[in-house]
């Protein structure tokens, strides 16, 4: 059965959901790169129109990929909650919008109607909403998580310290990582790229980055964002695993892309909790996955079987949830303009992104983020930074001077991050904002140039016996 709007009299048509999706979704250069985007302003008009009548009953009905052909579809089914689902059954898209929007449901009923959706529902209602939509939707749903600290609570942004290394120098990243603290940054991880898939890199890092952590009493936790299978034989040989960290999409070709299976997922995250039984000094019932995802990633891979990348990234929010992460974020501009061409583009996206993962019961963050071959800037980066710190993204990445210098390309700084804390009242994690209060630190609002900024970082690496 196909899908049919009329707009000034011109009739439009779509074969199925896929189609429709397709043609409903903002304009992307990674939809137009796979042929599956609008061919005209009007076009995109006929199908939101027409997508807004869907009822969401039609996407089991008729799956875009069927569970028997694809191990996400299969796992993305099992965890709907079926049950729920009755309830909203009935409901179009449009519908859907409605009640999101509407002041009917409370935030913690909207956290749980998210329990009944499947990606696919998520994605879909995003497509029907505004700037201001998506960013009024998601300011409404707060995710908790809990390791070492807690995340996501109302009044919170969290920063995770991105110090990356070219040649994987130990001391170098130490330096980096010590600087994000005396920042303020580094509540939701200290987290590093590392320049190379070698075990004995990161179980070093690791190490490194304990040490820190356990001899200043830092309540935070250390990832090294290698392989899962690089990670996993880091911790066989002693490493000490905080999180552990794995990029993801949303279809099982995509995902063999990556090396991984859900299994593989599965496998390390039961590892991982009793490596942390063994160690101790976690919080009961804590998280210990982080995911990043990123629109595009499932048609670089060729993998994406005609679905758009809006509805890609959806599914790999599902695959995300299916782990109970205590992490995840999108680095939304990151994979390149061949995907999301410009700042509108990349502002849309991050924006999608960070509303469809919070509908799901996911802790989003967003690394707001472009490369110096896409059409955007710093200036855009802050506008993104600014709509999401509105919106209640629970943290983004604190890398020095914004300028990666191991993965090339532009992120956000710690002092975005303090900043936008100062303008939206808000503060880090609340055990680490008892930290930085307790080392003399303030909240992170420590500033270069100013004079405890020298003495806080020497006398942070002597309290790490460094």
């Amino acid at each position: 059965m196909s899908y049919q709007a009329t707009i000034r009299s011109e009739r439009f048509a779509f074969t199925d959901l896929r189609e429709l999706l397709g043609r409903a979704s903002e304009e992307k250069s990674g939809d137009q790169l796979a042929g599956v985007a609008a061919h005209s302003h009007r076009q995109r008009a006929a199908a939101k129109v027409a997508l807004a009548d869907v009822p969401l009953s039609d996407f089991l009905a008729k799956p875009l990929l069927c569970a028997d052909d694809d191990a996400v579809s299969n796992a993305l089914l099992a965890d709907q909650d079926a049950g729920l689902f009755r309830s909203y059954a009935s409901l179009t898209v449009g519908e859907l919008r409605e009640t999101i929007l509407g002041d009917g449901l409370t935030p913690e009923q909207l956290a749980k109607l998210g329990r009944a959706l499947l990606p696919e529902m998520a994605a879909a209602v995003a497509m029907l909403m505004s700037t201001k939509d998506l960013v009024y939707a998601a300011s409404r749903l707060r995710v908790v998580t809990r390791c070492r600290n807690t995340m996501g609570q109302a009044g919170v942004l969290g920063a995770r310290i991105q110090p990356n290394h070219p040649t994987d120098d130990v001391g170098a990243i130490l330096l980096a990582a010590v600087e994000g603290l005396v920042l303020g940054s580094g509540d939701a991880v200290i987290g590093v790229n590392p320049a190379t898939e070698s075990v004995e890199t990161v179980g070093s890092i690791l190490a490194t980055l304990d040490r820190l952590i356990t001899t200043a009493s830092i309540p935070t936790q250390a990832c090294c964002l290698a392989h899962i299978t690089t990670q996993l034989a880091a911790m066989e040989k002693g490493a000490p695993v905080d999180l552990l960290f794995q990029s993801i999409a949303g279809t099982e070709a995509a995902n063999k892309s990556y090396g991984i299976d859900l299994s593989l997922l599965a496998e390390g995250r039961e590892r991982v909790l009793e490596h942390h039984r063994r160690r101790g000094g976690f919080l009961p019932d804590h998280q210990v996955m982080y995911f990043e995802t990123g629109q595009g990633s499932a048609l670089s891979a060729e993998a994406h079987h005609g679905i758009d990348q809006l509805t890609c990234e959806a599914r790999a929010h599902g695959v995300a949830r299916l782990f109970n992460p205590f992490l995840v974020n999108s680095v939304v501009g990151f994979i390149g303009p061949e995907y999301l061409a410009n700042e509108r583009q990349i502002t849309r996206a991050g924006l999608e992104d960070h509303f469809v993962g919070k509908l799901l019961g996911l802790p989003m963050g967003v690394d707001v983020c472009y490369t110096n071959h896409a059409d955007a800037d710093q200036n855009s980066a802050e506008n993104l930074l600014l709509l999401l710190t509105t919106a209640g993204c629970n943290y983004f990445m604190g890398v020095p001077c914004s300028d990666d210098v191991m993965l090339n390309y532009q992120s956000t700084s710690h002092h975005d991050i303090a900043t936008a804390r100062r303008l939206f009242g808000l503060q880090p994690a609340p055990e680490f904002a008892t930290w930085l209060e307790g080392r003399g630190l303030g909240l992170g609002l420590t500033t270069p140039g100013n004079p405890a900024l020298e003495p806080a970082v020497c006398r942070l690496l002597t309290a790490g016996g460094f």
